[in-house]
């Protein structure tokens, strides 16, 4: 009996220590995740404050029917200035959302590229194994890629929230105008919960992922390359400034908490391009899908619309009521049966009005605000593991 005693005692005694090493796996995969999003969610939120009156001015641009309303960004951030709701602070409208999503978005993509990594180095024994070493580009740019699919899910109702508060002062302001101020008391209902209520009476809870396939495409290849653009800048200028005879290998696989200030700023604003501007077009298609409902209300109600006098215009180009009423009908909601235009006819009608230049509409403006807030957003995010340790 005593010796069973023994033998279970040296057991356990033999077991604690693998006991004692997933314990601490586990509490340091737990301390990583409250990281990651708590310092995500910090730095998207700051990132958010810089860029977004240029991402109104942005969704302003993207939205507008044919012919448009702005002749451009400078045109449409002074029609903003002078719009009834406040002048600056329309550029702010339903700026609560796009906070809430900011702070989902960027400690989403730090969580699920943290996640994707660790994952592919148990998949592949023959990549670097260490806590602090560096992937290669190629699979970090993978492990962007499955960041960015993930995180394009939490995303897609939040922008959609956004997308129509940001359009809805457009539409509104031209009501204004067409009929003297009547609908100046509508146009201040409009905030997030009214959205909501909206979106989901009219299509259920399938709306809110109106656009998804815009939103999956522009956050797949666009987080890849904004991870890929921040390590492979960050490499470059730590090779180029670290340049000297017979330089290791595992020089460049130093933490990127570790760089300087400068180089995570430089290399930050390197990525905010990259995203931006490699999968626009679907950030366009995506915008105008969410906010079509606004702009085809806008064209019926108003009697002097652009939409209107462009039907019986010399234009070869159709307006955006014309093609919506077109024999080829797209599916309608499940709740109300009303006609929704689906990924590739909405790129379609836009190729048709506009051309090729319809998809890069307001892109000079959100590449330049992405540089900045790009910058900040890893700097921050960089500074606050750092300081963490």
């Amino acid at each position: 009996m005593a010796g069973t005693l023994d033998n279970q005692h040296k057991s356990s005694t033999l077991q604690n220590p693998a006991d004692d090493v997933t314990q601490t796996l586990t509490k340091d995969q737990g301390v990583e995740a409250f990281k990651d999003i708590t310092f995500g969610s910090i730095a998207g939120i700051i990132g958010k404050t810089i860029e977004y009156p240029f991402d109104t001015v942005k969704v302003r641009l993207q939205s507008q029917p044919y012919p448009p309303i702005y002749s451009g960004p400078t045109d449409c951030f002074l029609q903003s200035l002078r719009s009834p709701e406040g002048g600056f602070r329309s550029l702010y409208r339903g700026v609560s959302a796009p906070f809430f999503g900011a702070a989902i978005e960027t400690s989403s993509l730090f969580f699920c590229y943290r996640i994707a990594q660790s994952a592919l180095r148990s998949l592949d024994p023959t990549l670097p194994q260490g806590k602090g070493d560096k992937l290669p580009l190629g699979a970090l740019l993978a492990c962007g890629a499955v960041s960015g699919a993930a995180t394009s899910l939490l995303l897609t109702p939040i922008e959609l929230v956004k997308c129509k508060l940001q359009y809805s002062v457009t539409t509104n302001n031209d009501k204004n105008n067409n009929n003297n101020g009547t609908n100046s008391a509508s146009q201040h209902r409009r905030n997030p919960l009214t959205v909501i209520a909206s979106v989901f009476r009219q299509h259920g809870i399938l709306g809110f992922w109106r656009g998804q396939l815009g939103t999956l495409i522009r956050e797949t290849g666009g987080t890849a390359a904004w991870f890929g653009s921040y390590e492979g800048v960050l490499t470059a200028l730590r090779r180029y400034t670290d340049a000297a005879p017979g330089l290791e290998e595992t020089e460049d696989a130093k933490p990127s908490s570790s760089s300087p200030v400068s180089h995570q700023l430089l290399a930050g604003a390197s990525a905010g391009v990259a995203y931006n501007f490699m999968f626009f077009p679907a950030d366009t298609i995506k915008s105008r899908m969410q906010t079509e409902e606004i702009a085809s209300s806008s064209s019926t109600s108003s009697p002097s619309s652009p939409s209107t006098t462009s039907s019986s215009s010399t234009s070869t180009k159709p307006s955006l009521s014309i093609q919506l009423s077109s024999s080829t009908s797209p599916p309608k909601s499940p709740v109300t049966g009303n006609k929704q235009s689906t990924f590739y006819r909405s790129a379609a009608e836009l190729w048709q009005q506009q051309g090729l230049k319809g998809f890069y509409r307001g892109c000079g403006i959100t590449v330049a605000r992405s540089a900045p807030s790009s910058a900040v957003i890893f700097a921050v995010f960089e500074g606050l593991k750092g300081w963490a340790g």
